[in-house]
């Protein structure tokens, strides 16, 4: 038996593949990628179990690509974490965002509607298309609105979330026209080891480090819901094993916290395990900068789904999380 993962060498793929190979499950994994900017190969280094893992450089949106992985490993599962995510990003060209998240979602899902009508009645039971996605789909909350549930409404603001929330379409269709067996997943955000350090945790870390200027957006008061790589990455997997088939499963670090918040958290921890040599605190780098056009003001997600039907909670705080975050990056820039 094998699956098929999409984007496994960026930053959440790549903790995905290090959870999946470490659970030693007998069953290979094959990681398809394009290896773009957000890609590494640093990222995938010193594998558990590397006999049971295949890497493939390529393109999502190739087709004959897509359709030889999958006559050849005949895979019980694809899940799709290959996009271009990062909303700055999508706001300067978002050329991009549409090829990648809604182009190759749609050759994944016609791929795998071709594949998935060679399989025998029995195999039909056990595959699954499994999307992931994000919280931004549902666009802006306000500070006393209630926590995003499944059944919110899409309202994306950005060029990204505006192609991720059309691969979601993509993917409830193909299961309620086809009966494609697919789940989707979407998340808040994410932080932990091997993130770009364009992302705002590793660029605050990174910076500090380096004694150079802390950028924040605005006043600093845009509010996310945070959630540690390797639990979103534990909720996949519960998904993947029991998720209810053509459902949708947020997934959430039950953490509100303003982006000012998890800065200073940062330069707090870094005060007690590596403090500056001038004494001073690396909250005196804090610098506030122009806002980006279109910037939500807060993002929460309601897990209760998830965690009423597949019994999910996550294992690491924000300060636990955290404080791994930092070791990481202070052994690894």
């Amino acid at each position: 038996m094998s699956v098929i993962i999409t984007g496994g060498a960026g930053f959440i793929g790549s903790n995905f593949v290090r959870l999946w190979l470490s659970k030693n499950l007998n069953e290979k994994i094959i990681n398809l990628d394009k290896m773009t900017y957000a890609g590494s190969e640093e990222n995938l280094k010193n594998l558990p179990n590397p006999d049971q893992y295949l890497f493939v450089k390529g393109d999502i949106c190739d087709e004959a690509l897509v359709k030889k992985l999958l006559e050849e490993h005949k895979p019980r599962a694809i899940l799709n974490f290959a996009a271009e995510s990062h909303v700055d990003r999508s706001i300067n060209g978002p050329a991009e965002f549409i090829q990648t998240n809604i182009n190759g979602t749609f050759n994944l899902l016609e791929r795998s509607r071709e594949y998935y009508g060679t399989l025998s009645d029995e195999l039909k039971k056990s595959f699954r298309f499994l999307h992931v996605s994000t919280d931004e789909v549902y666009g802006s909350l306000e500070l006393n609105d209630p926590a995003f549930s499944e059944t919110h409404p899409y309202q994306p603001n950005s060029p990204y979330s505006a192609s991720k929330a059309s691969s979601d379409h993509l993917v409830r269709a193909y299961f309620h026209t086809f009966g494609l067996p697919t789940l989707t997943t979407n998340c808040s955000n994410n932080y932990g080891p091997y993130q770009n350090t364009e992302k705002l945790i590793p660029l605050v870390i990174h910076n500090a480090l380096k004694e150079i200027a802390l950028p924040i957006y605005g006043d600093g008061k845009n509010i996310r819901d945070w959630l540690f790589v390797n639990d979103h990455c534990e909720a996949i997997m519960k998904v993947l094993a029991s998720g209810r088939v053509g459902e949708t499963y947020n997934v959430g670090g039950n953490t509100e916290k303003t982006n000012l918040e998890v800065v200073t958290t940062i330069c707090e921890s870094l005060d007690s395990v590596k403090p500056r040599s001038s004494g001073k605190s690396y909250k005196d780098l804090i610098t506030f900068v122009k806002d980006r056009p279109g910037h939500d003001r807060r993002y929460a997600i309601n897990a209760e789904k998830i965690k009423s039907e597949l019994g999910f909670l996550p294992a690491e705080t924000f300060n636990t999380g955290i404080k791994k975050t930092i070791e990481f990056y202070i052994d690894t820039l």
